[in-house]
């Protein structure tokens, strides 16, 4: 049995859920930091005076470091290692964490806000590759999208900690709310302690004795893992074929890079919005203003972790492509309700809100599965980091415009500006997404000599 063989057809074991909650850890520390800044704004606006601008970049700023942090990060992640940055990276997250409190004005919130930003978007290729690199075939699309389902937790655990706050010491705790985030990096810190090293990386690297053994110290349990042997067959070494990043302008990878980095983009612009500035909607549709508002964010918080909980369940059996095709499709339709009529009841607002955080748990659950799979162990992680910083863009825009949207062309045009973006998505989608279920990493990823088979009208 090889290294590669002996990873893909293991048994889900002890070590396998260690290794996710560690990395889930991250996620669902960055869905809180980025969660919290919602209900914590009222109390920044009024302290700091700050004007619309200063308030879009306060909820901005964070996604804009994501943009460098991922892109910067991913790339070191290859060369030097998964292990080591996702250690460093905590140490980071809990260090800015803790520099929010001490902020004197918007100006300083918004350079604090931007380091815990590049600190998440490094966070996010490290984990990914890693745990991709040690899931079996069999687990892997559950277990990649529970990282997303993660940043959900985070978030709505952000919403309902932000509330508690908010109804006892009112909106001035704003400090206390954004420092919270430490305490929660620090339990995450604990959990990531003595994580072994991704043995595909090793192998990649030229370390195959290093990698023999990681994989026979973590897969022990395991029947027949003494029996490993080392195959090196169809291992993309950078050494030996001088390509490096080069490797994603090949067209078959160049395809995957738009599309991962694509659909990512079209889906965070309106989600990240909603979710940063989801009191302020909720109030210009007409709901009740202040805590009740800040209520309503969280019920839609929930919404999306329960999307994402049921589209786990569809993942590894129903599959990727008919996930993310449907997803978009259903997603739309919310939003172009609340462009055409925004005046409607309150209930229907809620359930239109809702509606919309369902049904994105397919496409949120496989923004970093689908990287992970489609990108050989040379630029795995790259290729999580530029999707994630091109998602980046669609989402600090988004951020940045709502508030400005709302104040000029009002709610209806900005939600069917949302719209048509979800759609873009689900065209994207239709013509690029390619089916991954069940199969091997090496498989999926292009680095065995057998070509994953497109789906019907897929590139």
């Amino acid at each position: 049995m090889d290294i590669h063989a002996a990873i893909d057809e293991a048994r889900f074991l002890r070590f396998h859920k260690r290794l996710v909650a560690a990395c889930l850890g991250g996620p669902v520390l960055a869905g809180y930091i980025l969660g919290i800044i919602a209900i914590a704004m009222s109390g920044i606006s009024a302290d700091f005076g700050a004007s619309p601008l200063e308030t879009s970049l306060i909820g901005a700023s964070a996604l804009l470091g994501i943009f460098l942090g991922a892109l910067v990060f991913g790339p070191v992640a290859d060369r030097i290692g998964r292990q080591l940055m996702y250690t460093i990276d905590l140490w980071v997250l809990v260090a800015g964490s803790l520099l929010q409190f001490f902020v004197q004005d918007a100006v300083q919130l918004i350079a604090a806000r931007f380091i815990l930003g590049i600190a998440i978007g490094a966070n996010y290729p490290i984990v990914n590759a890693l745990l991709a690199e040690w899931l079996p075939r069999r687990r892997r699309g559950r277990a990649l999208g529970l990282l997303q389902a993660g940043w959900f937790i985070g978030a709505a655990f952000a919403s309902l900690v932000g509330y508690s706050m908010f109804e006892i010491l009112g909106a001035a705790s704003w400090r206390w709310m954004l420092v919270s985030s430490a305490v929660l990096g620090v339990i995450v810190l604990t959990l990531r302690l003595g994580m072994p090293e991704s043995a595909r990386w090793l192998l990649h690297k030229g370390r195959p004795k290093e990698a023999k053994s990681a994989v026979r110290a973590a897969l022990a349990d395991q029947p027949g893992i003494g029996l490993l042997v080392i195959d090196t067959t169809g291992r993309q070494d950078e050494a030996a074929n001088g390509q490096g990043l080069r490797i994603l302008l090949q067209p078959r990878y160049f395809r995957r890079l738009i599309f991962c980095s694509g659909f990512y983009a079209l889906q965070a612009g309106p989600l990240f919005a909603i979710y940063t500035f989801g009191p302020t909607i909720l109030s210009a549709l007409g709901l009740a203003q202040g805590s009740h508002s800040t209520l309503g964010s969280a019920v839609i918080n929930l919404g999306f972790l329960a999307g994402c909980l049921a589209a786990l369940g569809l993942v590894d059996t129903w599959g990727r492509r008919p996930l993310i095709i449907w997803g978009f499709a259903l997603m739309s339709v919310p939003l172009l309700v609340l462009g055409i009529i925004p005046w409607a009841p309150a209930g229907v607002i809620i359930a239109c809100f809702c509606a919309y955080a369902l049904f994105s748990g397919g496409p949120s659950i496989l923004e970093w599965a689908y990287p992970c799979e489609l990108f050989p162990t040379s630029v795995r992680a790259s290729a999580v980091g530029i999707s994630t910083a091109a998602s980046r863009i669609g989402a600090a825009l988004g951020t940045f415009g709502l508030p400005l949207a709302l104040e000029d062309r009002g709610i209806g045009a900005t939600m069917l500006v949302a719209a048509l973006m979800t759609v873009a998505g689900l065209l994207l989608s239709f013509f690029l997404a390619v089916e991954t279920k069940g199969a091997p990493l090496m498989h999926s990823s292009g680095e065995s000599t057998s070509e994953l088979r497109p789906a019907s009208g897929a590139a």
